[in-house]
């Protein structure tokens, strides 16, 4: 089994082929295919090596959405302040058509 360790979004995920990934959100169209590039690893079979922009993972856009509503509460203690603030992290469902 081979896999690929990419970046975007400033995280990074381990992914392999025809696997879906939730990312964060991408600039493109849905039913497109995107080419992400910043591959910090690889590995085919039993030996791993650190690949970093060599290879190139293609995925196709699947949708895009946003996720659930975290609420962000700051408070100071005797001094009658608080701050309320919802949050919805936007994201791009992708799956992975080829690792190479």
């Amino acid at each position: 089994m081979s896999y690929a360790v990419i970046k975007t979004g400033g995280k990074q995920f381990v992914v392999t082929k025809g696997r879906t990934v939730r990312v964060p959100s991408i600039d493109a169209e849905v039913g497109k295919s995107v080419e992400l590039d910043a591959m910090l690893s690889a590995s085919d079979g039993d030996k791993s090596e650190p690949v970093v922009g060599a290879a190139k993972v293609s995925a196709t856009v699947m949708d895009h959405g946003r996720d659930t509503k975290i609420i962000v509460f700051k408070k100071k203690r005797r001094k009658q302040y608080k701050r309320k603030q919802g949050h919805r992290q936007g994201y791009t469902t992708i799956t992975i058509d080829s690792i190479g």
